[in-house]
């Protein structure tokens, strides 16, 4: 007898029915314009990927970059990159072996009677061909799907996971619950239980969770592969739609918990170099733990409805995704530092990685984010708005619009706002004749005293950590004004420093800059992707002078206009300013901010005026101060 899917709190709309406008239409045509757009025309592991017929890399690069390239794609309408999904992924079903396979296969341990297959990149491709099938409804996917997904229920009766497909099995149940929800077939729902039953159990680790100190230099692992725990942050709220088991939705809130208390930093993600790597703020992050942090999220949100995952989204896209690109997208860091003073060649205290991992280049460190950067805005930007209740829920905010059907009619819903850098959103209702439906806007926790009010009428007071929800006969034209106001907060971080925020933006240090080319002598490396060192050029070692119990007698902020590249630190939207004083005896080791020692600041030093940005538009910077005695 087929197992029921739970439903999920918010269904996700097929690819292409939110498009960015605004500063987001902006930055993805920057993405589009750069790296994500251009890969395949010079990077051999793309150019030339077993996947579409090459001899470079064969397992999971090419998918890792289709899977955000599509998303891209189809929402900037863009018919140059549409054009290069339609001849990969063309190549990739027309090249689907007759078992099922997807592409190459890649061998990475040998059995004793034959080779083993780590099936990871399969998942991943399955992920990537369901996009482009809710973006195109390509007749072929389903079919190419159902393949692939019959020769994985074949292939680990004799060959469990192991390895990446082990730790990243529930994965595999975004392609399979998308198929299952068409055709009811009870096997789909046999193998999902089969892939739980042999992959990683991380509700059960996380219960008894060991990972409560950096991983020791040199221990590679994959409990504590940072993104590894970034995508299995959302194993269990996938599982708990098949299992019904309370615990599988509860499970998330206690890794997040011990995630954030051990590994934490102020951008909300958590450290790992590549492995879980402590509070130090000079401990990097991987990018692909931020990109992959975000899509989990995006899914918690479908399947929980639990606003506090949007607050989380937020905080992560607007202050760790752009801050880990150079402005122009061009190049990127593998690992971003919260307190990054200078991005060099250097020794640093990575766990597991090399000296080049923190600067801004074309494949710092390991190709793997070189790949996998470009789902992090697309995937966002489709995730904006999603279907409630026979309704519309806004489940993060960006300028955007969302168009979609509710009992038969099309309603379209246009969101105009500076947000982030800004505290009000205008909404209006477009549904084409008038249509009654809820409306539901999520509040973040930290917006007190939020309203709403509709067509200019009586303000409605909207609470914190809620969605708010405007059930109405809408018509053409009803306007909705929401206002999320911002007030500084001091965050407490470790060894008595702090952090500052407003709404969902950190504020850090703005630190002079020089950009040094390196690696110019090497051909992949030709500009404008070349790989770049970064430099202080003014100082940055700092104690601020902060009013914790009532940061607003402390700092000021000041508007700034909108610009087109609005993360970059001489375009900073919004700007902070705030007394402090360095620091002498705080000095860099190795290319890197030391932790903290503990305690208040003493210094002599006469009294500085600082400038603090957000976040999202510093390349280098200090965000978690120490307060001056």
């Amino acid at each position: 007898m087929p197992h029921a899917l739970r439903p999920p709190a918010f269904t996700p709309l097929p690819l292409g029915a939110v498009r960015p406008l605004g500063w987001l239409h902006n930055q993805l045509r920057l993405q589009a314009d750069s790296l994500s757009g251009h890969l395949d025309e010079f990077w051999p592991d793309i150019k030339e990927s077993r996947w579409f017929g090459g001899e470079q890399e064969g397992w999971e690069r090419a998918p890792y970059w289709l899977d955000g390239v599509i998303p891209l794609a189809y929402l900037l309408d863009d018919e140059r990159l549409k054009a290069k999904v339609a001849r990969h992924v063309d190549y990739i079903l027309a090249h689907q072996d007759e078992d099922g396979w997807l592409g190459p296969r890649q061998s990475f341990i040998h059995a004793t009677e034959q080779p083993a297959f780590d099936i990871w990149a399969l998942f991943l491709a399955l992920k990537m061909l369901v996009q482009v099938h809710d973006a195109t409804g390509d007749e072929r996917i389903p079919g190419a799907v159902e393949r692939c997904l019959r020769l994985i229920d074949r292939h680990i009766d004799r060959q469990p996971l192991f390895n990446w497909g082990q730790f990243r099995w529930f994965e595999a149940l975004i392609p399979l619950y998308w198929l299952y929800e068409r055709t009811g077939e009870a096997w789909l729902a046999d193998l999902a239980i089969k892939l739980h039953a042999q992959g990683f159990n991380w509700a059960e680790f996380f219960e008894r969770w060991p990972i409560t100190e950096p991983t020791p230099m040199g221990r590679w692992n994959f409990m504590g592969h940072v993104v590894n725990n970034a995508m299995a942050i959302k194993a269990h709220p996938l599982w708990w739609r098949l299992s019904g088991d309370e615990r599988d939705r509860r499970a998330v809130y206690d890794m997040i918990a011990k995630l954030d208390r051990y590994h934490g930093m102020a951008t909300g993600v958590f450290t790992g170099d590549e492995c879980l790597a402590g509070v130090d703020p000079s401990q990097g992050t991987e990018l692909c733990a931020v990109v992959e942090y975000m899509y989990s999220l995006e899914w918690l949100l479908s399947v929980l409805g639990d606003p506090a995952f949007g607050d989380r989204l937020e905080r992560i896209t607007f202050n760790a995704l752009p801050a880990t690109f150079s402005p122009d997208m061009w190049s990127h860091q593998y690992d971003q530092q919260v307190n990054q003073i200078e991005c060099s060649v250097r020794r640093r205290n990575w766990n597991t990685n090399d000296d080049d991992s923190n600067i801004f280049g074309l494949e710092p460190n390991y190709g793997c984010c070189t790949a996998n950067l470009s789902q992090g805005w697309p995937k966002f930007a489709a995730h904006l708005w999603m279907a409630a209740d026979d309704g519309l829920a806004a489940v993060a905010y960006a300028p955007s619009e969302v168009a979609t059907t509710i009992r038969g009619q099309t309603v379209r819903v246009r969101l105009e706002t500076d947000y982030p850098f800004s505290d009000t959103l205008h909404f209006t209702v477009q549904p084409g004749s008038a249509l009654k439906f809820p409306l539901l806007l999520r509040i973040p926790l930290w917006a007190a005293g939020a309203h709403v009010t509709v067509n200019g009428g009586a303000t409605q007071p909207a609470l914190p950590g809620k969605f708010h929800r405007i059930e109405r006969e809408w018509r053409e034209g009803d306007t909705v004004l929401l206002t999320l106001p911002m007030r500084p907060v001091v965050h407490p971080r470790p060894r008595q420093t702090v952090a500052v925020s407003r709404g969902p933006l950190l504020y850090a240090l703005k630190i002079g800059e020089e950009w040094r080319r390196i690696h110019a002598d090497q051909p992949q490396r030709e500009l404008p992707h070349g790989d770049w060192e970064i430099y202080p050029t003014t100082p940055w070692n700092y104690a601020l002078a902060i009013d914790r119990a009532h940061p607003e007698r402390s700092l000021t902020f000041e508007q700034r206009p909108m610009t087109g590249l609005p993360f970059a630190p001489d375009r900073a939207p919004v700007a902070a300013h705030v007394k402090g004083k360095r620091v002498p005896g705080w000095q860099e080791a190795s290319g890197s901010a030391p932790m903290w020692p503990g305690g208040p600041a003493t210094s002599e030093e006469p009294p500085a005026d600082l400038t603090l940005i957000p976040y999202g538009c510093t390349n280098l910077r200090l965000a978690e101060f120490p307060l001056l005695e």
